[in-house]
């Protein structure tokens, strides 16, 4: 139960974490801000790889953090239902790549490493998309699909790579470090 209750404080911290860092993103001058949040779920995620209900309660928290300061106007529901689509796809998406040949035969912070850096790109398009179709639908968008997703989410898929991974690598030597102890 120990190491349960521990496994679920980290996770809390890093999704706190990950909502600071989506409120305090400026939109950088896009229709949409990127979103930092999603990059730590990602996070979250591969340090609970093979917990299927953690990840997705992970990913409900994020949506309702999200839609909380979303800037986005009616943005709320879209954040939601892009954040439950995104983890599910994701987390099967993480499972198979963990099985792919050139990363299974790697050691256990490279293969970490190698599919949170796949990872991060491929869900931050898919979450984007999700996010604009389902906003396109509930609320309309202030210009067309392919605009936004031009100007917003190939953007932020750049910006939650290099951030993404940089944030997994802080991680993961924090708990190096803190195992030590």
């Amino acid at each position: 139960m120990k190491a349960n209750t521990k496994k679920m404080v980290l996770n809390s911290i890093l999704l706190a974490i990950g909502l600071l860092l989506h409120q305090l993103m400026p939109a950088l001058g896009l229709p949409i801000e990127p979103d930092m949040a999603l990059a730590m779920l990602f996070v979250v995620m591969i340090l609970n790889k093979g917990d299927y209900k953690t990840c997705l309660i992970s990913g409900i928290i994020t949506g309702v953090f999200t839609a909380l300061t979303t800037k986005f106007p009616g943005g709320q529901l879209p954040n939601v239902l892009d954040k439950v689509v995104t983890v599910n796809l994701m987390y099967a998406f993480m499972m198979i790549s963990y099985k792919l040949p050139f990363v299974k035969n790697l050691e256990n912070v490279k293969k970490d490493t190698v599919v949170t850096g796949i990872m991060l790109p491929v869900g931050t398009l898919l979450s984007g998309s999700v996010f604009l179709y389902s906003a396109s639908i509930i609320v309309g968008l202030p210009g067309s699909f392919t605009a936004l997703f031009m100007a917003a989410v190939v953007p932020a898929t750049a910006l939650n790579l290099v951030a993404g991974l940089f944030l997994f690598k802080i991680i993961n030597m924090s708990l190096k470090r803190a195992s030590r102890i």
